[in-house]
């Protein structure tokens, strides 16, 4: 079997990496052997790179010095792990999903800019909650008009007439959470009134 450079390199420098470790420790060849079952001769010849490393023996040296597998070969990365979010341009507005997949309640951040019109309500089937982290939210719900600051929430059926944005004086950032079907969350844990 043939590898990449980068595969072939790091499996060369199994052999000196496990010997550096191993003296690191002050472990001998045969107080590893006792320890993980391999033959000194066998320890001996991966060290040097007479033998090849496979699973079965890397994974008992592994445990026996307590270190990830990983750091043992020197494994070459994979790529970056991180999941990034796409944000998306929704009529002037930037929204970030942050649910991932078709489940019955999903979540976003918005940025609203700035706007200067005037609020058009519409209807639609779900429900919505909001929550306000920087700036200032204008919702105009039914026959009410509200000004939201950072910390305060609203929850409400969008089968009702509504409208959200900025109040006009600086962009506003909204945590939504957003039911199609008209799911509500369930809230578990409320504070005791006194």
């Amino acid at each position: 079997m043939e590898h990449s450079p980068a595969i072939s390199q790091a499996l060369a420098d199994v052999g000196p990496r496990l010997q550096r470790l191993r003296t690191a420790r002050g472990m001998t060849l045969a107080a590893l052997s006792e320890a993980t079952g391999i033959s000194t001769s066998t320890l001996s010849r991966l060290e040097s790179g007479g033998r090849r490393p496979s699973l079965e023996l890397l994974l008992p040296i592994s445990q026996a010095h307590q270190v990830p597998l990983d750091d043992l070969v020197g494994a070459p990365e994979v790529g970056d792990p991180r999941v990034r979010i796409k944000p998306r341009q929704v009529h002037g507005s930037t929204v970030l999903p942050l649910t991932h997949g078709a489940g019955p309640i999903q979540a976003y951040k918005m940025i609203l800019p700035v706007t200067r019109s005037t609020p058009e309500t519409r209807t639609h089937e779900g429900y919505e909650w909001l929550y306000v982290l920087t700036g200032r939210l204008r919702l105009v719900l039914g026959d009410r008009d509200l000004v939201l600051g950072p910390g305060e929430a609203a929850e409400f059926d969008t089968r009702l007439p509504h409208w959200f944005g900025s109040t006009g004086k600086a962009p506003v950032e909204v945590l939504s959470l957003f039911g199609r079907q008209g799911e509500r969350m369930h809230v578990r844990a409320k504070p005791r009134t006194a």
